[in-house]
């Protein structure tokens, strides 16, 4: 019987140890989980996860090879690996809204010990908010500091909160949510149930895009810099993890084009 204790970067938790851990938990060998604070309701399978208050470190992405993968490759085993059903599972009829849901999930930190590379900035927001606001409820969501485990990246401010609350009012805020739903459901549960009812997200690189590749639809990825590119991990390990459409933009043209094509 498996033990699976993870405490490095979130993205790779979502790529490799969570669907790890599912498939343990198909095939009758999944004893217990461990992980970061928050992780619970994604490993929704597991009968013992256990949350701890471990800083997320991404020397643990490659100290336990007992996890299949677990590093940027040309290609991944799937053979202890299962699709997670998130999307199935936190479906619901509370976030409903008279239009389509489109995700925007953003993300403004330190990346590689230096400024912030991959995110969308406030004139592209204003770009695709315009276009779209009439089509879609769009909810945008860029956690803050104090709702989810950090890591070594500082996340900082992008200053677009109060922009977008004072030039963007028909767009909902994931922190107004949590604000109002806090009592119900903790940040990672809320973020999978808003998430689990949409089929349109735009999203950027790490974590946030492997998040958001969980649940089917399309899912545009602005990413300028990784090891993914070099080792085509937007066309192999992300698409894998709901049967999403993963579409990757390297810049912010490219983000609004495919906007303008698939949305």
């Amino acid at each position: 019987y498996k033990s699976i204790e993870f405490f490095g970067e979130f993205q790779q938790e979502l790529t490799f140890v969570l669907p790890f851990a599912y498939w343990h938990h198909l095939n009758g060998t999944l004893k217990q989980t461990v992980s970061s604070e928050g992780t619970k309701p994604l490993y929704f399978f597991s009968e013992d996860h256990t949350e701890l208050p471990n800083k997320r470190d991404w020397f643990n992405n490659s100290i336990d090879y007992t996890f299949p993968n677990m590093t940027h490759s040309n290609s991944f085993s799937y053979r202890k690996w299962k699709q997670v059903p998130l999307k199935e599972y936190y479906r619901n009829n509370i976030f409903v809204f008279e239009k389509p849901i489109l995700i925007i999930a953003n993300k403004y930190n330190i990346e590689w010990k230096d400024n912030p590379i991959n995110f969308f900035d406030i004139e592209t927001l204003d770009k695709v908010i315009n276009h779209y606001k009439d089509r879609y409820q769009i909810i945008y969501n860029r956690p803050l500091a104090t709702q989810i485990v950090g890591d070594e990246s500082e996340i900082l401010d992008l200053g677009e909160y109060e922009w977008m609350k004072k030039n963007h009012h028909e767009v909902i805020l994931m922190t107004d949510l949590f604000e109002k739903y806090s009592h119900e459901y903790s940040f990672n549960q809320l973020q999978l149930m808003v998430y689990a009812n949409s089929e349109r997200f735009l999203s950027v690189h790490g974590g946030t895009a492997a998040l958001a590749s969980y649940f089917g639809g399309i899912n545009i990825i602005y990413s300028i810099r990784g090891l993914e590119h070099i080792f085509n991990e937007f066309n192999t390990i992300f698409p894998k993890l709901s049967d999403a459409k993963i579409l990757h933009a390297k810049s912010k043209e490219q983000i609004l084009g495919y906007v303008q094509e698939h949305f």
